[in-house]
């Protein structure tokens, strides 16, 4: 089997020692084909608190092919890698929604409001194909469902390519999936050391600041003391784990300091902040 280059832009930035720069954006076709234009490494489309609807997101990633781009570039790899954040919490359980993305060709999912082991070994395990007990990366089992006949071609792989490049980084060196998951509350505080210990396979622990401000009794309020606090705790359990973490709400303002600070995933906003997206690639010398 012939060397497949890096697909996932936002793997690729990290295993080069730069921090991924991404945005959040509605599940709709005018921003999907504008953000395609624009130098981030991934796109999250937002279905956690917009309507899942699994065809308007399929429809956002075919708009974000563009077959001139990929001709001039020379790779199939996406110029912006598209990404979602799912509707259900961690404490749902719920697996058959990863899998209806990843059907489709999503190269990562974000889980809002993971707070146990538990609920990180199953979003990790719901992203993986089974495999034998025997086989390499075992850990966590896979739950995800077989069918690659939407996802595959989408990637432009074969069904046996896409099989050998669908699974999670960096429990998986040649993985093009991410698994995200969302600290968003006290205990999820408490319990993200043994989760971070305990479930190989997490990409990235991404900050939800507002639920994790309302959970403090401080809504909105990201810059109170008790808020920072606890920020700065996650940032710090991340580092001590070597597990990236990304904040949500990255700016012109703010993204010199949370460069300096460690954030390694850094989410603009995608049509009020690109200069923002502009400051964040100097700061992390990454400027054209």
């Amino acid at each position: 089997m012939a060397d497949i280059p890096r697909l996932n832009g936002a793997i690729r930035a990290l295993e080069q020692g730069k921090p991924t720069i991404t945005t959040f954006s509605p599940p709709e076709i005018g921003m999907a084909q504008a953000i395609n234009a624009a130098p981030y490494d991934a796109v999250v489309f937002e279905m956690e608190h917009n309507p899942y609807d699994i065809q308007l997101l399929r429809n956002c990633m075919q708009y974000m092919l563009d077959r001139k781009q990929i001709l001039k570039s020379g790779s199939i790899a996406p110029a912006v890698t598209p990404m979602v954040r799912i509707p259900p919490n961690g404490g749902e359980m719920n697996q058959f929604i990863a899998k209806q993305v990843l059907d489709i060709g999503v190269y990562g999912i974000i889980w809002p409001h993971v707070s146990t082991v538990e609920e990180a070994r199953n979003a990790v395990a719901a992203c993986r194909y089974p495999r034998p007990p025997s086989a390499k990366y075992f850990e966590p089992a896979g739950q995800r469902g077989d069918a690659p006949k939407n996802s595959a071609p989408y990637w432009g792989l074969t069904a046996q390519e896409y099989y050998e490049r669908a699974d999670v980084w960096p429990l998986n060196p040649k993985g093009e999936i991410l698994v995200g998951i969302q600290c968003e509350a006290a205990r999820s505080i408490k319990n993200l050391p043994k989760i971070l210990e305990q479930v190989p396979g997490i990409g990235f622990v991404l900050i939800g600041e507002g639920d994790l401000s309302q959970d403090l009794g401080f809504p909105r309020q990201y810059e109170h003391p008790t808020v920072a606090a606890a920020i700065d705790e996650i940032l710090a359990i991340c580092k001590a784990h070597n597990v990236v973490c990304g904040h949500p709400h990255a700016n012109a303002k703010n993204i010199d300091e949370l460069v300096a600070k460690g954030f390694r995933w850094l989410m603009t906003l995608p049509t009020l902040s690109f200069g923002g997206l502009e400051k964040g690639l100097k700061a992390s010398g990454r400027a054209p």
